[in-house]
């Protein structure tokens, strides 16, 4: 994308910088939403050191948020579409998919399937997770950058897994403004793969989310970006 930095708030620049060579940023979604501070990187820098980190540091769930267009070409629905649209054997499962009004921060999820590649062995190693990771981040490369029409990721994934794969909504930010969309977007700001890996901080002591707070104390005291949602968004828009 061709992006100017005239509205481009500081945090943002800073941030575009830092995903460029593969750092973590944090990302806090909006107090009207779920009210959380994301770790987020390139899935393409990831390894089983970072794995490590997120899980002892952030200790959310540790998902890769990928570009609609990118899930569209490897094959990869939202799991509601895919339980809403099981054969008649299966028609109870339709009872459990999410409906409107069940998340009262939004319209629904961006959940997709869950995978290990097939070359790991349990799936759950940070070594393992990372593998995977690193993989499915290729897997977009291949579609969007490469435009590899005849890459098959049925191929060299498996499921279930222990990684969970995030489809951003069609319309990005127009459309919803989660932290899917919000890694997805910074990705395309700084002009990499959008494919980033994404992990909620949670704090220990509460047992809820980490406060705002503290998430941007986490960010002042390790020298890591903070952004807001409202100025992703804002930068996003702008251009």
């Amino acid at each position: 994308m061709n992006k100017s930095n005239m509205h481009i708030p500081e945090s943002v620049k800073r941030g575009i910088e830092y995903v460029k060579k593969g750092k973590l940023v944090l990302i806090y979604d909006a107090e009207d939403r779920e009210g959380e501070t994301d770790f987020v990187m390139p899935a393409s820098f990831i390894t089983s050191k970072t794995v490590a980190y997120f899980r002892n540091d952030a200790g959310g769930l540790i998902c890769v948020a990928i570009h609609p267009v990118a899930a569209e070409k490897l094959g990869l629905p939202l799991i509601s579409d895919i339980l809403r649209n099981v054969n008649p054997k299966f028609s109870f499962l339709r009872r459990i998919v999410e409906e409107k009004g069940d998340l009262s921060y939004d319209k629904g999820s961006s959940f997709s399937l869950w995978v290990n590649h097939r070359d790991t062995f349990t799936g759950i190693t940070d070594r393992d997770r990372a593998l995977t990771i690193k993989k499915i981040g290729e897997a977009v490369e291949k579609v969007l950058v490469g435009k590899d029409n005849s890459y098959n990721f049925y191929s060299e994934f498996r499921t279930p897994g222990h990684v969970s794969i995030l489809r951003a909504a069609e319309g990005l930010l127009e459309e919803r403004r989660g932290q899917t969309e919000l890694s997805v977007a910074l990705a395309l700001l700084a002009g990499i793969s959008p494919a980033m890996v994404i992990c909620e901080m949670l704090d220990r002591e509460s047992g809820g989310a980490l406060s705002k707070a503290d998430a941007k104390a986490f960010a002042s005291k390790r020298n890591v970006v903070f952004m807001e949602g409202k100025e992703i968004m804002e930068a996003f828009h702008s251009n």
